[in-house]
């Protein structure tokens, strides 16, 4: 049309000339156009994060990928060839009567051993939140059992359940119930619960450092509100001040719920599994088959069993309390 004019631009050759596609830079390229400040800081953070990461690929996610391969083979730990069985191992599980009890064992531990320290937790951590005298004295005595070894705690409950000039026993007889006493660890009735006390006394002291610490930002003007209105000290627990922790309270019942499934040293160290694998659990059963019996191959299963477990029992309580919120 007249009057227009074109936008195109010639050159003097007469021919348009289409433009050049701009190429795409690499990681390096975009790198250097950064300024000099943001690509000293980039480089100090890969030169703080690549020790930590090759540490933890080397021995975190090496070995996990290599017990997977383990777990399809037959091997005994000792020989230079290890054969592939594929599944054999995994359908073994299932006509083993000793995974079938070492799983419930656990199921037991994770149910008492989960609930049990974190109400006696909670229910600490909100009295000495509450203005008890020497608060910091029996925060302390609480979370010592914690920081101690569990084989020492281990040590200190087989002499406190001693059958003989056991503490328990001699406490039992001094009031009047000598029918009671017993070889706590000996007995196959008691002996899984006589360990899961002791792990009891050493877990829950961790509750209450932690939710002791959550409770410091509670909104305090709810609580006094509350307590213009008549609400009790259970009410105002419940409704005002447990649902402000909740996200710590998941945490620290997640790690303890993880916790469950891979016990091992306090078990291992009052009662090796026994008395007839009575408080045998899935992970002291993993160490026996594995380094005991030298079967290798059917100890890696047995830790993809575990692993298994805690990675699904932790999703399911994460999901299932946060829908609850």
């Amino acid at each position: 049309m007249r009057g227009t004019t074109s936008t195109r631009t010639r050159p003097k050759g007469g021919t348009a000339q289409t433009p050049v596609p701009r190429r795409k830079r690499g990681f390096l390229g975009r790198a250097l156009d950064l300024p000099a400040l943001h690509r000293q800081q980039r480089y100090n953070a890969i030169f703080f994060i690549l020790p930590g990461l090759l540490v933890y690929l080397a021995f975190m996610v090496y070995p996990f990928l290599d017990t997977i391969y383990l777990s399809f083979t037959n091997w005994n730990g000792v020989a230079d060839t290890k054969h592939w069985v594929g599944l054999a191992n995994y359908a073994r599980m299932f006509g083993d009567g000793t995974v079938l009890k070492a799983f419930w064992n656990n199921v037991i531990w994770v149910v008492i051993g989960t609930i049990s320290p974190v109400i006696i937790g909670l229910l600490l951590a909100l009295l000495l939140w509450s203005g008890v005298r020497g608060s910091l004295l029996f925060r302390t005595i609480y979370f010592l059992p914690f920081i101690l070894p569990l084989v020492v705690v281990g040590i200190v409950w087989q002499w406190i359940y001693h059958p003989l000039f056991g503490v328990l026993n001699k406490a039992l007889n001094a009031v009047g119930l000598k029918g009671l006493a017993r070889g706590w660890l000996g007995d196959p009735h008691t002996a899984l619960y006589a360990v899961l006390a002791a792990a009891i006394w050493a877990t829950f002291g961790f509750v209450v450092v932690v939710l002791l610490a959550a409770l410091q930002n509670v909104d305090m003007s709810l609580v006094e509100a509350a307590m213009i209105d008549g609400a009790n000290w259970f009410q105002r627990a419940r409704h005002i001040v447990i649902p402000q922790i909740a996200p710590v309270l998941t945490m620290v019942t997640t790690i303890t719920l993880i916790g469950g499934f891979s016990v091992f040293d306090i078990v291992f160290v009052m009662t090796g599994g026994g008395p007839g694998h009575s408080s045998e659990v899935l992970a002291t059963y993993t160490y026996k088959t594995a380094f005991q019996q030298n079967e290798a191959g059917y100890g890696s299963a047995l830790s993809m069993l575990i692993t298994a477990l805690s990675f699904v029992s932790a999703v399911v309580f994460v999901r299932l309390r946060e829908r609850q919120r």
